[in-house]
C-alpha cells in the first residue's frame, strides 16, 4: 500500500526537468563561444581567400587578354615608335620642343646621373674617409705651423748670432 501511495510530486520532476536544462545551457554556454570563434576564423578565411580568388581571376582575365593580343603586341614592339606621329594641338608645340630639348640634355647627362646614383650607397664611407682627411690635414697645419715658428726663431737667432 505504500508503494500505491507513494507518487511522485510534480515538483520534484519538475525541478529535475529545470536542473537538464540548466544543465544544457552550461553545456551551451561553454560551447557557443569556441563554435563563435570558429565561426569567424572560417568566415575570415574564406573572405581573404575570396580575395585572392578575385586577384588571381583579374590577373588570368589580364594574361588571357596579352595571349589574345599577343601577334599585334608583337608587331607594336617590332615596329619602331619614331615613324608613328602623335597628334599634338598647335598650341602644345612650344612645350613638346622644350620637352624634347631637356629629354635631349637629360639622356647626355644619363651617365653621370647613373655614376651618382651607383655612388650613393658609398656616401657615408666616403665622408668618414673626408672627415679623417680634414683630420689629417689639420694635424698637417698645426705641424707646419709649428715649423714654421720654429723656422722664424731659428732665423732671429741666426741673424743675433751674425750680429754678435
Amino acid at each position: 500500500t505504500l508503494d500505491l501511495t507513494c507518487r511522485k510530486s510534480p515538483c520534484f520532476v519538475k525541478f529535475s526537468e529545470v536542473e537538464k536544462m540548466a544543465n544544457m545551457r552550461a553545456e551551451i554556454n561553454e560551447v557557443q563561444p569556441l563554435l563563435l570563434s570558429v565561426t569567424i576564423g572560417t568566415t575570415l578565411q574564406f573572405h581573404f581567400i575570396g580575395k585572392k580568388c578575385e586577384i588571381l581571376q583579374d590577373m588570368n582575365r589580364h594574361l588571357e587578354a596579352v595571349l589574345k593580343e599577343k601577334k599585334a603586341l608583337r608587331k607594336r614592339l617590332i615596329m619602331p615608335r619614331c615613324q608613328e606621329t602623335l597628334p599634338i594641338e598647335a598650341t602644345f608645340h612650344r612645350y613638346v620642343v622644350e620637352l624634347l630639348n631637356e629629354a635631349v640634355t637629360f639622356i647626355e647627362k644619363l651617365e653621370s646621373h647613373l655614376q651618382t646614383v651607383r655612388t650613393m650607397p658609398r656616401i657615408p664611407n666616403i665622408m668618414k674617409n673626408m672627415d679623417t682627411a680634414l683630420t689629417k690635414t689639420e694635424v698637417l697645419v698645426m705641424d707646419l705651423e709649428e715649423l714654421a715658428d720654429q723656422i722664424l726663431k731659428w732665423g732671429e737667432w741666426q741673424k743675433e748670432v751674425y750680429s754678435d
